[in-house]
């Protein structure tokens, strides 16, 4: 993709222009995440969790193929697409831990700790050779300290904070995971939306054999006051849900090809802040003097990244 003559006018220049692109989708990327985990978090405290992900994530295939059909997509299919397949498989036990450490909350602590999963992108893009400046190395650690402390970060208590912090650790790894995988799945706009089709199939794949095996050992499928009335409720919670997360993988997909990935994690991964502020809106969650440190933090960082 040539940034400057698709993006940027003069007087930009190209490596500004690419800063400022990477910016603006990974930043794009973090309020769809930090949307779509609040909603997905919600959801999971009235329906069982690998329904919340079976179900929105088909409403995502749905929509994907047929976009892949309209813009020719199928033609774009390669080896690259082992990677899409790849966090496919990686995904729905990322987001079934994720969802199930959001229901047993709080959100505003469980959600940025989640951001952790940056580790995972930014040693790939380490090790591939890429070398941020000074002042973005700086941006990255303070980012990454005010998106944890923006949770306002409680490490005791009762067994079910501490079995949600292991979830929500499981889900940080299995997240950057899935964004190292997705960033290397295409090289195009319509190879991405065949990538993403192709890790959404995988979602449902996983996430259905997984919801099957819970049925079979006697779990539930639909929610024990409701069922299937209140799964039919929720679906236009739950196709928000859906594709605002392959919305996020999109942009994120994108920063990271039209700049530095550890420029497009780190700032990706603001979500939490997101989640946080929706919490703090809506479900009118205290905000405690750390969280909001934390959250300033956080967009101190963003700046330095974006302006290093």
């Amino acid at each position: 993709m040539d940034c400057t003559t698709v993006w940027c006018t003069p007087p930009f220049n190209t490596l500004y222009c690419e800063a400022l692109m990477t910016a603006l989708f990974a930043l794009a990327t973090s309020l769809l995440w930090g949307l779509a985990d609040f909603g997905g978090g919600l959801l999971t405290r009235r329906t069982p969790a690998l329904t919340v992900v079976v179900v929105s994530q088909s409403v995502a295939v749905v929509v994907l193929g047929a976009v892949v059909v309209a813009t020719g997509g199928f033609a774009e299919a390669g080896p690259r697409l082992w990677y899409a397949a790849a966090a496919g498989v990686v995904g729905p036990v990322a987001m079934l831990s994720f969802y199930k450490a959001l229901a047993l909350g709080p959100m505003g602590v469980v959600s940025p700790l989640g951001s952790l999963g940056v580790a995972v992108p930014v040693g790939v893009g380490l090790l591939l050779g890429e070398r941020p400046g000074l002042l973005q190395f700086a941006g990255i650690g303070v980012a990454v300290a005010g998106v944890v402390l923006a949770g306002g970060p409680e490490l005791r208590g009762a067994p079910v904070q501490r079995q949600a912090i292991w979830l929500t650790l499981v889900a940080a790894f299995g997240f950057g995971a899935v964004m190292a995988l997705i960033a290397e799945a295409s090289t195009s706009v319509t190879g991405l939306f065949l990538a993403l089709f192709v890790q959404r199939v995988a979602n449902v794949a996983v996430g259905g054999a997984a919801l099957w095996v819970s049925v079979r050992r006697g779990g539930r499928a639909l929610p024990a006051e409701g069922g299937l009335a209140v799964v039919a409720a929720s679906l236009p919670a739950l196709a928000f849900v859906g594709l605002a997360d392959v919305a996020a993988n999109g942009t994120y997909a994108t920063a990271a090809q039209l700049g530095p990935v550890t420029m497009a994690a780190v700032l990706a991964n603001l979500y939490p802040v997101v989640t946080v502020l929706a919490a703090l809106v809506l479900l009118r969650e205290r905000v405690r003097a750390v969280q909001a440190a934390g959250a300033g933090l956080a967009l101190m960082g963003t700046v330095l990244l974006a302006t290093g």
